[in-house]
């Protein structure tokens, strides 16, 4: 029986906890302080997932993202024991950020950080995006952990941010089933859901196919 890594599977937990209570506490400030949106809250997805890398990530590899848990235990990095854990940390912590948002303000707040379709995109238009986006995505996490480890935790988040302007204004950027599926719970809310759900998924899937065609297999020890 494989042993169960409780410490990584926690840093699962509290660094997607912090990674989105960072940026849904920030969407509210936009209304508040009348603040550009489109800067705003990109950047604070990107520093709230630096947060977190730079917080657990040597705990449990920072994954914060079902579908970057899937690639990597598609890649040999994760065990399937802990990609299953992990999965279960990663929704329990953003279903808690978006909790702590609806404490700190109401259901209402909830409702405004859901992932939807919108300015004249369908879910069909939704579900393609998020993955393209989400292979990407990927494609940047696979390789740079691998080959360039030394700026990953700053090249990631990056990577988060371009995304972010690109998609929120069409599908509100989620390329992660527990950033959707986390305020969907607490808003009691699931329209599109599977929107979120099905095209991060398929995205990482075709993200780690991708870097495997590309890249060449590591000579034997």
């Amino acid at each position: 029986m494989e042993q169960i890594n409780v410490r990584a599977w926690a840093a699962e937990l509290v660094g997607t906890f912090l990674f989105f209570a960072l940026p849904f506490v920030a969407v509210q400030g936009v209304g508040a302080t009348s603040g550009p949106p489109l800067v705003i809250i990109p950047f604070a997805f990107g520093l709230g997932l630096l947060l977190a890398v730079y917080a657990f990530g040597h705990v449990s590899g920072g994954h914060f993202n079902p579908a970057v848990t899937i690639a990597m235990a598609l890649d040999g990095r994760t065990r399937a024991v802990d990609a299953v854990g992990y999965i279960v940390a990663q929704v329990v912590g953003a279903v808690g950020a978006a909790a702590l948002l609806a404490y700190l303000f109401d259901v209402t707040a909830v409702k405004n950080v859901l992932t939807l379709p919108h300015n004249g995109f369908t879910e069909l238009d939704a579900v393609i995006y998020e993955a393209v986006l989400t292979a990407g995505f990927l494609l940047v996490i696979l390789a740079a952990t691998k080959k360039a480890p030394q700026v990953a935790g700053l090249a990631i988040p990056l990577t988060l941010v371009a995304i972010h302007f690109a998609a929120v204004p069409f599908t509100g950027a989620s390329v992660n089933p527990a950033r959707s599926l986390g305020p969907a719970i607490v808003a009691g809310d699931f329209t599109s859901i599977w929107v979120y759900l099905v095209g991060p998924i398929v995205g990482g899937i075709v993200g780690w196919a991708v870097w495997r065609l590309v890249t060449p297999p590591e000579p034997a020890a």
